[in-house]
């Protein structure tokens, strides 16, 4: 029995859902999300709730069971709300900038990183070393920000790199005489 799979996604004020045979699609104030529903799994809704639950008794079908309640949760959050990641630039002339659609990272390489911004995701930068990317998408947004840090993810002896801002980076010590 899933412990996530088995609780309603309730409808927030101002949301509407529509579901179809393999498909959710959830629109709210700040646009529209959708998700593919998988196979093994029914979504209904019911009383201002959308209810999940498995078809059969395959491992499968529990296994999607929790997966699909929770990105349907994530839609509805996505569309009222919105998801943000926050990363933070540190090392010496570690800097970021927008322009557009268009994030420039300079990090210590030999050219500046030019990434383009997906659909969906906008960047802010604060002091030129704090980065808050925000979108609807959730997955998205978590792409677009592990894709960014991927370029200079953080050393373990200065801790010099691209970190998100709740992460701890374990310290190691140096050499030692």
């Amino acid at each position: 029995m899933s412990r996530i799979g088995k609780h309603p996604v309730k409808l927030v004020d101002g949301v509407s859902a529509n579901i179809t045979d393999n498909e959710i699609v959830v629109k709210g104030k700040l646009g529209e999300l959708k998700t593919h529903i998988p196979a093994g799994v029914s979504v209904t809704m019911e009383n201002g709730e959308i209810v999940v639950k498995p078809l059969h008794n395959s491992k499968e079908a529990k296994a999607l069971w929790g997966t699909v309640r929770q990105n349907i949760e994530n839609l509805m959050k996505g569309v009222t709300e919105g998801f943000k990641k926050d990363l933070e630039l540190i090392g010496v002339g570690y800097r970021a900038q927008v322009s557009g659609q268009k994030l420039k990272l300079v990090l210590g390489f030999s050219h500046d990183i030019d990434y383009d911004l997906p659909q969906g995701v906008t960047a802010t930068v604060t002091d030129q070393t704090k980065l808050t990317l925000s979108g609807m998408d959730k997955q998205l947004v978590g792409q677009v920000a592990a894709e960014i840090r991927s370029y200079r993810e953080p050393e373990p002896y200065k801790g010099k790199g691209v970190k998100y801002a709740d992460e701890t980076i374990l310290r190691k010590d140096g050499k030692k005489k």
